[in-house]
């Protein structure tokens, strides 16, 4: 028994889910195989459906994790009181710049969940919800319809870390990123 096959399962799930967010980035869901994942965490194809049921499965995994993920951080960052704009803003930069594997994947292939696709998209919705009420609270005579106008044109700004960022120095490009974020935000009407 190899050192790959005895690795825990939450691990080995980890492990998948990290190799198969690089290859759909890469070369798209559709030019993924369970084997070239398998391959990729050093472990045949099959072995893969031990720990998700089918590729679209895992990419619903993905994508799900990804909206959970960003639900409930930008809740806990939004509950503080204070400052909430810049905390959320910062939130999101963090994830977008450690995370733009994951970015070109929902970007690419949120389309291909089909009807598990429903549930992602509800949490999208309850992440703006999150952003809008921040922009309202922050801007009080902003209207619901600017407020989400707003939130999804910084959403645009911050998940341009795959070709805005690629190659260039974090901290730089996270203060950039944060600064036209806010100015957006909050930008006069």
């Amino acid at each position: 028994m190899t050192t790959a096959t005895r690795m825990p399962t939450a691990d080995r799930r980890v492990q998948i889910r990290s190799a198969a967010a690089r290859l759909f980035a890469t070369r798209g869901f559709h030019g993924v195989t369970i084997e070239d994942i398998g391959v990729s965490c050093g472990i045949s194809g099959p072995a893969v459906y031990r720990h998700f049921s089918s590729k679209d499965a895992l990419l619903a995994d993905l994508l799900g994790g990804i909206s959970e993920h960003l639900v409930a951080g930008g809740r806990r960052e939004a509950a503080t009181g204070d400052d909430v704009l810049r905390r959320l803003v910062d939130f999101h930069l963090d994830f977008s710049l450690d995370h733009p594997d994951l970015i070109r994947v929902q970007d690419r292939d949120l389309a291909n969940l089909g009807d598990r696709g429903r549930r992602v998209r509800r949490l999208q919705r309850a992440y703006v919800d999150v952003w809008v009420e921040a922009l309202q609270a922050g801007l009080p005579d902003l209207d619901e319809a600017t407020a989400r106008a707003r939130a999804h044109a910084a959403f645009g700004l911050l998940n341009s870390t795959p070709h805005s960022a690629a190659g260039r120095d974090r901290d730089a490009m996270r203060q950039l990123l944060r600064a036209m974020a806010l100015a957006a935000l909050t930008a006069p009407a």
